[in-house]
């Protein structure tokens, strides 16, 4: 948040909120006439970002100051645009190596149709949970997950929706996770209390996740013939064009051990992308130039050529898993990241998330309007900036005084602030880690939002405990007397 140096000039509640409500409009009235695409998105933010501008504009703040405003926010999440590059870099050459072609076809081989959604949600869960990392989940084993899905005639935007739950609940509960860190020390928790209080939300989440994947996949027909046709057609192209073998495997256990190992994950993925691109030189029927080409521009239908196959002969199921990756491949990706903080960058320069912030806490009279009031604090601040780490420090640091003053224990911050910032920023299609999920898995935020059953039910179960605990007195842990620090018991 950049440090203004003069008086705001009486910014109004309206005011504050009229970019905000600009957004949602013109989103709204785009996506009825045009449908949701990346370009409405641009547009969209730009244009609401302009409304910011007039606003700072009227209230003394030119320029210069929506500029260094989105200067600061672009660096704050720089190391999550770095991993964003480096999954891009990752795809591409997992697809060079074999790797995911590899996953694809034992997934295929293994995983009845019928169940993929629910294996998706376990899968991503399971391996979010070990290494703490949302993204590098989605992008790797959601990546093959998806691929799947395409050899199966799956529903796409509900597997999507399955491997988004699943990567946020294993990232929300692993204690090698940086936004669970942050959230406990935003609120001034220990981080094994923040990750058992969180547990009132995320297993009723979990067990509702689990109910509708199991649903789906009861009410969802099969077919009798076993693999459609595209099914058996990719799983022909794959075995033509690479070489299936373990050895494929070694790139996802790098990039596991690095992070398990607390190497930074965009190091880690980076060197696991550079273990693939060996691979894909010395074991695959590609060249040295070919991996580079697949890291940096990705993978193109073309390089079959190297197999001494022409790319027409392929199948479209094949064309369309194979081909993506690459840095290149998340230049889009960074262009809206960079027009939603024009956005962010002006509301902050007129001082409009200070004030929207100040008047949640304002309007606080229970323990159910001071979760709420939290809770929406975060959300607006998360889909304003993209930054959990800054969204959870900055709204804990807000409200920590509130919580104590109504004698609840900081636990009760931390679960607010992970159930307003870390699961629902992938539901909302221009943040950081909205773009990203579509990007990466190929689905459109509007549609596996719906079907992303973890992230929503955090909130609603959330809301619902403090509605309730006048109550029930359930779920919400009271600040002991002369308890120093507050977990001192645990």
């Amino acid at each position: 948040m950049m440090t203004r140096t003069r008086p705001s000039g009486g910014l109004t509640l309206g005011g504050a909120i009229l970019p905000v409500a600009t957004m949602f409009v013109l989103f709204a009235a785009g996506a009825l006439l045009v449908g949701v695409t990346g370009e409405l998105l641009v547009a969209v933010l730009l244009g609401s970002a302009a409304v910011a501008g007039l606003v700072a504009r009227r209230h003394g703040y030119g320029w210069d100051e929506i500029q260094q405003s989105t200067g600061q926010k672009l660096a704050a999440v720089l190391p999550a645009l770095l991993i964003l590059l480096a999954i891009g870099m990752l795809i591409g050459t997992w697809v060079l190596s074999g790797t995911i072609p590899y996953l694809v076809y034992w997934g295929v081989e293994m995983v009845r149709p019928q169940y993929l959604v629910l294996t998706a949600f376990f899968a991503t869960a399971t391996m979010s949970l070990f290494t703490g990392t949302s993204w590098g989940s989605a992008g790797t084993i959601g990546v093959a997950l998806m691929g799947t899905a395409v050899a199966l005639d799956a529903p796409l935007a509900m597997t999507a929706g399955a491997v988004v739950s699943g990567a946020y609940f294993g990232d929300k509960l692993s204690p090698l996770s940086d936004s669970t860190n942050i959230c406990a020390i935003g609120a001034g928790a220990l981080l094994y209390s923040h990750i058992r209080h969180l547990l009132y939300t995320a297993m009723p989440s979990f067990v509702l996740a689990t109910i509708v994947y199991t649903l789906v996949a009861k009410l969802t027909p099969v077919a009798a013939e076993g693999l459609p046709e595209s099914g058996r057609a990719l799983l022909a192209d794959m075995t033509t064009v690479f070489r299936l073998h373990w050895i494929l495997l070694l790139p996802p256990v790098v990039v596991v051990w690095g992070i398990v190992r607390r190497i930074p994950p965009a190091l880690a993925i980076s060197l696991s992308a550079l273990v693939a691109a060996v691979i894909g030189a010395a074991f695959q029927p590609f060249s040295t130039y070919d991996a580079i080409l697949a890291a940096v521009a990705g993978f193109h239908i073309e390089m079959v050529a190297a197999a001494g196959l022409e790319p027409d002969s392929l199948s479209p199921a094949f064309v369309t898993l194979v081909q993506r990756g690459g840095l290149y491949g998340m230049a889009n990706t960074l262009i809206v990241v960079i027009s939603a903080f024009l956005l962010a960058g002006a509301m902050d320069a007129a001082g409009a998330l200070d004030l929207l912030v100040e008047r949640m806490l304002g309007a606080v009279r229970s323990v159910f309007g001071l979760i709420a009031a939290t809770m929406g604090a975060g959300a607006t601040m998360i889909a304003l900036t993209s930054h959990g780490g800054v969204t959870a420090l900055v709204i804990g640091g807000l409200f920590q005084k509130g919580y104590h003053e109504r004698g609840l224990a900081p636990v009760n911050l931390s679960r607010s602030l992970e159930d307003s910032v870390t699961i629902t920023e992938p539901l909302m299609p221009w943040t950081v880690s909205g773009i990203f999920m579509a990007s990466t898995l190929g689905v459109s935020t509007v549609a596996y939002a719906p079907w992303a059953v973890f992230c929503y039910g955090g909130p609603v179960f959330s809301i619902l405990i403090a509605a309730l605990y006048r109550r029930t007195g359930f779920g919400i842990r009271r600040l002991e007397k002369n308890a120093v620090p507050e977990e001192a018991d645990d």
